[in-house]
């Protein structure tokens, strides 16, 4: 898959699968799966490092992942999460982050927002770097949305985020991430669309889906959004594998001769 590719499927009206992951082993995984794109999200401040929102991911940690999940999949499409206020402080600082996800590997960058964001995603477009946008629920903005809430719930809210997503459109974008929105507004956005949308609690309707690796793995089954399907029971699985290793050790089952060197 390539940045035009994204646009032929909305054409052809074929769904576009993403997966968000942060290291080498799960991205070795994935480079061999039908799925389409990897997110190498910010995400990975809370879910790899333990931290309670994703304005801690910095572009050194994000760098260091890109790297690492670029490595494991090479036959995969990677877009990068542009780390908080990055684009906030000038053209300058915007590029030199740019340049650092892109060179540690990373095919394009996702910006979140759309007030002043807009100018410097047209400049990073211009430069000939792709650009995924985000709107909706934007994880950055946490505090100042009051919490990890559903956006766009009334008229007033819904038809900001709808023109939000037409200025991204305008600004070059060739893909649009819409977060925890009404089923509705995913639809009426992604209709009125040319770039695809990628939605992540946004409904049904959008052109495609994301989930971060670990949720839908069940790697945490304490973590259960409304949009969260889980397809595997990850932390059991993980959980039992461990046990058994360790009642091995303990009975002296492990290692075996045939496990042991001569």
């Amino acid at each position: 898959m390539n940045v035009q590719t994204f646009a032929q499927r909305k054409q052809q009206q074929q769904k576009i699968s993403m997966v968000t992951c942060y290291d080498h082993w799960s991205a070795q995984i994935l480079n061999k799966t039908d799925i389409d794109c990897l997110l190498v999200g910010d995400s990975l401040a809370v879910v790899m490092y333990g931290f309670e929102s994703t304005v801690h991911a910095t572009t050194d940690m994000m760098a260091l992942h890109v790297g690492a999940v670029a490595r494991g999949a090479p036959n995969k499409f990677i877009i990068a999460d542009m780390p908080f206020l990055t684009c906030s402080k000038g053209v300058r600082y915007a590029m030199d982050t740019v340049q650092r996800l892109m060179q540690a590997g990373a095919h394009a960058v996702k910006v979140e927002g759309d007030a002043h964001q807009v100018d410097i995603i047209r400049h990073i477009v211009e430069a000939g770097v792709p650009v995924m946008g985000h709107l909706g629920l934007t994880p950055q903005s946490i505090h100042n949305l009051g919490g990890h809430r559903v956006q766009g719930k009334d008229e007033a809210n819904a038809a900001k985020i709808a023109e939000s997503a037409r200025r991204l459109e305008d600004a070059g974008c060739f893909a649009l991430v819409l977060e925890c929105v009404p089923t509705r507004l995913g639809g009426c956005v992604s209709q009125a669309l040319k770039i695809p949308t990628i939605g992540i609690g946004a409904g049904p309707h959008t052109d495609g889906q994301v989930l971060v690796l670990q949720d839908l793995l069940g790697v945490n089954p304490e973590f259960k959004p409304k949009f969260l399907r889980q397809y595997a029971s990850g932390n059991s699985v993980i959980g039992d594998a461990v046990n058994h290793f360790h009642g091995d050790v303990v009975a002296g089952n492990f290692p075996t001769a045939a496990e042991s060197y001569r």
